[in-house]
């Protein structure tokens, strides 16, 4: 098994580096303006941002193809956002809006789109690992050539139903690539205070699948480490592991007051490893943009972002009786 904690400069183009950039600057601002909803009461529930990982879903959805499906846990927001979803639904159903991805029934944690593959957003810790094993298993059936995205956190890859989806995957050789997003914080609880081994990725060895480790923050690590697991998936030699070491900037949830690490370690990271500066740094030393050029960028993300905002606050809340629709499907009597 293979460790990528680094990458040597790629052959990537200017305007590569620009979409990275943009992309994750949506997520960034996106869970910001969140943020800020749910401090003024208008995002209810629990909320979960993303702020500080943005590298990882990015770098990935830039190894997908169309047709490829993603699943994930309740930290969902920028996989919806990197994936092609529409920023005006994704907020209006974070405030429970008719406007949202699935009518303002879903929320922040379980929110679907069947046009982009997006199959949420699951609430309860790791239980997306089989259903994303289940959807591989699908492609597989179907000969379809797809790859399906599996994420959770290094807190979910203590549960048991992950190994039971590892070997149900390599027993039946699945197209799954199974993403574990280490932000280093299950909850409250350090990685190595919780998990028996410093490496999660190793576990796959007893499966007989391969991985690797990934630096989270270099986005470029990312799509280079993703662009090997779906050439592997692709292949068809079954799944694959990447292990991607983040970190995130925010508390577990908005309920979270972080008190579990020094704002010392954190204010570190934003300032040595910010994957948004990283990106930020190589447009401007390769002289591939401007200070104006990205100025103008993050206003007009700003905008996007208050488009928006603005939506989901004019878009009304679900009537009454939607309580009472998309709870069974109906069939054709034979």
């Amino acid at each position: 098994m293979a460790t990528r904690k680094t990458t040597k400069r790629p052959n990537v183009s200017a305007e590569e580096l620009k979409t990275y950039y943009r992309e994750m600057l949506l997520i960034r601002r996106f869970e910001e303006k969140a943020g800020q909803l749910y401090g003024m009461g208008l995002i209810g529930g629990f909320c979960h941002l993303y702020i500080g990982q943005e590298a990882v879903v990015v770098g990935l959805e830039a190894a997908a193809e169309d047709g490829d499906k993603r699943i994930t846990s309740y930290r969902d927001h920028g996989h919806m956002l990197a994936c092609g979803m529409d920023p005006n639904g994704v907020m209006a159903e974070l405030t429970g809006r008719e406007g949202g991805y699935s009518k303002g029934k879903g929320g922040s944690m379980h929110m679907f789109s069947k046009e982009k593959n997006f199959f949420g957003g699951h609430g309860i810790v790791a239980a997306q690992v089989p259903l994303g094993a289940g959807l591989a298993f699908a492609d597989k059936y179907l000969g379809n050539d797809r790859v399906t995205f599996t994420y959770f956190g290094d807190g979910a890859a203590n549960q048991g139903q992950v190994y039971e989806s590892f070997n149900m995957a390599a027993l039946w050789n699945l197209p799954v690539i199974f993403v574990i997003e280490n932000n280093q914080y299950a909850m409250g609880t350090a990685q190595q205070r919780s998990t028996s081994s410093p490496d999660i990725y190793h576990r796959g060895q007893a499966f007989g699948i391969p991985g690797e480790m990934v630096d989270g923050m270099n986005v470029l690590a990312v799509k280079e480490a993703g662009d090997t697991a779906v050439a592997h998936c692709r292949s068809g030699k079954g799944p694959y592991i990447l292990e991607i070491k983040t970190y995130r900037y925010r508390g577990h949830s908005m309920s979270d007051p972080a008190k579990y690490r020094t704002r010392e370690e954190v204010q570190k990271m934003r300032e040595e490893r910010d994957p948004i500066e990283y990106v930020r740094s190589l447009l401007l030393t390769g002289k591939h943009a401007t200070e104006d050029d990205l100025k103008a960028i993050d206003r007009d993300i700003k905008n996007v972002v208050n488009a928006a905002a603005e939506f989901a606050k004019d878009s009304p809340e679900p009537a009454l009786d939607e309580l009472w629709t998309d709870i069974y499907a109906e069939t054709a009597q034979a």
